[in-house]
């Protein structure tokens, strides 16, 4: 039987779990279909951007009432000055995702691929790796590369895979989601500091003339 696969035009997937209840949608399915066109197989590309602190606007606006001029602009050392938030991203979004959204899939036995960027890649755990045969995670780790032509110098930053890693389901989900916990006694140690301030502030005593 001749299968044929989709260009990724299925995106925004609704998958609802077994009460009906959506647990997402998927951000591009790729499906395999016959010569008919019926469904034989499909696998999810979630795509995970990052999350940004600090304020992207002001210095957008300031470059655009002068970009000839303010193209070399340094915004580093303003206040608010905008960063990738890798914690926020992978806490709130990656793992609610691969929990729920993969879960479902990986129920079904289905297959997932995960688009990021290179450096919210690296500030994860360490993730056991398998045969890409074996594997029911991709990982397509992204990055900006800068583009040199020929005899003209640079010309442009292009967004391109520079690596791809494969994993099992389960042990991805123990890793990212497993904390590395700290010492008790630094904990125990900010209590007592804490503590050790209410004690020493006397407390406040308002006398309340003609209560009734």
């Amino acid at each position: 039987m001749l299968l044929k696969m989709v260009k990724p035009e299925l995106t925004e997937v609704r998958l609802n779990d077994a009460n009906g209840k959506s647990a997402g949608n998927i951000d591009v399915v790729l499906v395999a279909y016959d010569d008919s066109g019926k469904v034989l197989d499909f696998g999810a590309l979630e795509i995970q951007a990052v999350y940004i602190s600090g304020n992207v606007r002001e210095p957008f606006e300031h470059y655009m009432s002068d970009p000839r001029g303010r193209a070399s602009m340094d915004w580093s050392k303003e206040p608010n000055y905008p960063r990738p938030d890798y914690l926020s991203s992978s806490r709130k979004r990656l793992v609610p995702q691969l929990v729920y959204k993969g879960g479902i899939l990986h129920s079904w036995g289905k297959k997932i691929a995960v688009a990021l960027n290179k450096s919210f890649f690296t500030t994860l755990p360490s993730l056991k790796q398998v045969p890409k045969r074996d594997a029911e995670i991709a990982w397509l780790i992204y990055d900006l590369k800068l583009l040199v032509e020929k005899d003209q110098g640079p010309g442009g930053y292009y967004l391109t895979k520079v690596d791809e890693v494969f994993t099992n389901f389960e042990s991805v989900l123990l890793s990212i989601t497993t904390p590395s916990p700290g010492r008790v006694e630094d904990f125990i140690k900010l209590l007592q500091e804490k503590l050790d301030e209410q004690l020493e502030t006397p407390p406040t005593n308002q006398t309340i003339e003609r209560p009734f």
